[in-house]
């Protein structure tokens, strides 16, 4: 806590007098995009990250607590994807002129909510495409192209985005799993932040099993 300020999730701006980065939860219009408290993008906005959120389609973006999204990220939504079933691709439905209704929902490929954990990294120009489940304390490499689903507190990167490793072992996982931190009071998380970005990964252990 800097100046004795305590953090507040319903600022825009949390960094003074830089509007380069923003808490994205209050700054959120669309009902079908739902993002945790303390999420920020680098970006002084975050809807124009977001494409082809078509509303008739009613796919959901989620994203959890405590994510840092770097700039450039760009989560792709079902509206992007063409029928396929079909024998040409072309969206005639979507151009003014031609003689063609919607298809329905049951000949599109879609792959349902995009949805990312808490406290999760994603790296610049990444792209995230439709229907990705990102699990909690992931991290995705800059410019990594996701189209499946990552584990929690895993690494992945390039195109497509490939596991590269995993941050701890099975354990300690499962103990961030179990305790949550993201979930905790800020107040909480404040005492917590020794503990949270201390390199010391056996102290850590120790440290969040008493406190379970």
């Amino acid at each position: 806590m800097q100046a004795k300020k305590t953090p507040d999730p319903n600022v825009i701006h949390p960094v003074a007098g830089y509007d380069k980065e923003i808490y994205i939860k209050p700054a959120i219009t669309d009902p079908n995009i739902s993002v945790g408290e303390f999420t920020y993008i680098a970006d002084a906005e975050f809807d124009s990250h977001v494409t082809h959120h078509y509303p008739w389609l009613g796919d959901k973006l989620i994203i959890g607590k405590f994510c840092q999204i770097a700039a450039g990220v760009e989560f792709v939504m079902n509206g992007a994807n063409h029928q396929m079933n079909a024998v040409s691709t072309y969206p005639f439905y979507t151009l003014e002129g031609w003689d063609m209704q919607p298809p329905k929902k049951s000949d599109l490929p879609l792959k349902g909510d995009t949805v990312i954990g808490s406290d999760v990294w994603i790296g610049q120009n990444a792209v995230i495409l439709p229907g990705v489940r990102v699990g909690d304390g992931a991290i995705i490499g800059a410019n990594s192209v996701v189209g499946g689903d990552v584990e929690p507190y895993t690494i992945v990167a390039g195109n497509p985005a490939r596991p590269v490793r995993k941050r701890f072992d099975d354990e300690l996982i499962e103990l961030l799993l179990r305790f949550r931190w993201w979930d905790r009071s800020a107040a909480e998380i404040n005492s917590l932040i020794p503990i949270l970005t201390c390199g010391d990964l056996e102290k850590v252990r120790e440290e969040l099993t008493a406190r379970l």
